[in-house]
């Protein structure tokens, strides 16, 4: 019997990146979950990422630490700034953002995919419902596509991954229904940027997905209703 494929997927303990991984498996790749402790004020991300790996049977999950936080630039990794929590705003990029995050973790993961052998790059990424963030967008990433087929041997080879984020363009009730459907158990991804230990259902990652769970008829998952 042929080995799987390999794919590295981001792993964050969050809807978006556990659906990603899911899609993944369902496809019959064989992932590896990459998950960052990188100075964010919600580390329970992180807890939620080993229980979901388990959950989706993936056949490893790495976590490291790349300390983000050293210089701060977000309300994620510095605690003297408040966590947007007036909802949802229209234009410019929030707070939230972390100068250069995405760039690092993805050079990170194509590392560890030339290392395994994968080839494929899952990314949770999402650029229609909330964030804006530069580094979640198509252009984002079909420029770092380019550079993954310059900058390592496997590229220059022509066997650079994949970086496949099949969310980019979907809206987060579509998430929550794929996410439903794939089985993924939504009760144990975590998207507060809070730092406690339960979602606090006021930053605007809890509303974002507490209202896409009530419009997929799951309220018993939201905040308010766990």
């Amino acid at each position: 019997m042929l080995d799987k494929p390999k794919a590295i997927a981001l792993f964050s303990g969050g809807l978006d990146s556990a659906t990603a991984a899911a899609l993944a498996c369902e496809e019959g790749l064989s992932v590896i979950g990459l998950s960052f402790d990188y100075g964010q004020r919600h580390r329970r991300e992180l807890k939620a990422a080993a229980e979901l790996a388990n959950a989706l049977e993936l056949v490893e999950h790495v976590t490291i630490s790349v300390d983000l936080s050293a210089w701060g630039g977000s309300s994620l990794t510095d605690l003297k700034q408040s966590l947007p929590a007036e909802g949802v705003l229209g234009g410019g990029i929030p707070s939230t953002y972390v100068p250069g995050r995405n760039t690092v973790f993805i050079a990170l993961a194509l590392s560890l995919a030339e290392a395994r052998g994968a080839e494929r790059i899952i990314l949770g990424f999402n650029a229609v419902d909330y964030s804006g963030y530069p580094d979640c967008r198509p252009d984002y990433l079909k420029a770092y596509q380019e550079l993954a087929q310059l900058a390592s041997k496997a590229g220059r080879e022509g066997r650079a991954p994949l970086l496949w984020a099949p969310l980019v363009q979907w809206n987060k009730a579509r998430i929550v229904q794929e996410a439903l459907r794939l089985g993924v158990p939504t009760e144990r991804t975590w998207s507060c940027y809070a730092g406690g230990d339960h979602p606090c259902g006021v930053c605007d990652s809890c509303r974002i997905r507490d209202e896409a769970l009530r419009e997929a008829g799951r309220p018993d998952l939201t905040s308010s209703g766990t």
